[in-house]
């Protein structure tokens, strides 16, 4: 047995001003209530909220701080996600993974900014695998990234056993995202711990699943923390068997001899997409991408009955 314990903090978020202090208090209060805990998850962009004036840079005060709280506690720690400013002026949306000496040993930044609503933000590049001896092979992804299956199966392809993940949803789509979050954990033989926000950081709902698509729990809407220890034997032994004894996803999909010209630049099996339309917000009656039905001719339309 490989145990590790980690807690997802659920709790507001304001945007107005930082939550940073309120988040260390979260900490101090997870650990004085269960100090078995290894692994702490907050939720994406939960030091400021979701606006970008808030934007530090890399090693800022908010960063730093964190990294004091971890080297106190002896944990792991993932604030969940801030806008950092790059020498060049971009922006992107990062979260720092601090060991529980407080080191940075990785850094997530966002693939898949949620345009056209996150705009302004720079879409990152590399992807967040990380490991913790005697432990296993973590990564991170934040948010909309769970979206593209393939985000998922580049970590895991790289080993990854828990995939931490980040979001801010306090949208309509919430329903879809706890089944997406469902179906990763399943379709990948991982777990997932899925951690929304509340107030302007979301409407909560945050969910572990393991690895065969079981949700272990899910918070309601309200501030929770979620300790969970979860044995990642579960996942070595299901990736070796399948599951429950059934499907054995990665290694098909490793055996497959088929090749996906979609992801070929350039093919003609990928030329549908350009037909989509642009990346922007929806308007009133906007038609882009699907064509205009032809108005109804009047005047061929039957003479009503008297």
């Amino acid at each position: 047995m490989v145990p590790f314990s980690i807690a997802g903090i659920q709790t507001h978020v304001a945007a107005t001003h930082s939550n940073v202090d309120a988040l260390l208090q979260k900490l101090d209060l997870t650990i004085a209530h269960y100090p078995w805990v290894q692994m702490v998850l907050l939720s994406e962009l939960a030091s400021f909220g979701p606006l970008t004036h808030h934007a530090q840079p890399p090693g800022g005060p908010a960063e730093n701080a964190y990294r004091k709280a971890a080297a106190k506690h002896g944990i792991w720690l993932l604030p969940g996600s801030l806008y950092e400013t790059a020498a060049d002026g971009r922006i992107y949306n990062t979260m720092p993974v601090i060991n529980p000496q407080g080191d940075i040993v990785a850094r997530c930044t966002k693939l898949f900014p949620f345009l056209p609503y996150e705009i302004n933000v720079t879409a990152g590049s590399e992807f967040c695998v990380f490991d913790i001896p005697e432990v296993g092979r973590f990564a991170a992804s934040i948010c909309y990234d769970i979206w593209f299956p393939e985000t998922t199966r580049a970590l895991t392809a790289m080993g990854a056993e828990v995939l931490l993940h980040p979001v801010l949803t306090g949208t309509v789509d919430r329903e879809i995202e706890l089944a997406i979050a469902r179906a990763t954990a399943a379709q990948f033989q991982c777990f997932v711990f899925d951690v929304n926000g509340l107030g302007a950081g979301g409407v909560g709902r945050s969910a572990v699943v393991d690895p065969s698509g079981v949700v272990l729990y899910q918070a309601g809407g309200s501030e929770e923390t979620i300790p969970i220890e979860i044995n990642l034997e579960q996942v070595r032994r299901q990736r070796e068997t399948g599951l429950r004894g059934l499907g054995q996803p990665l290694k098909s999909f490793r055996d497959s001899q088929l090749n996906f010209p979609i992801y070929d630049p350039g093919n003609k099996a990928s030329s549908f997409l350009a037909t989509l339309g642009p990346l922007e917000l929806p308007q009133r009656g906007s038609r882009a991408g699907i064509g205009a039905p032809a108005p109804p001719n009047l005047e061929n339309l039957p003479e009503k009955p008297d």
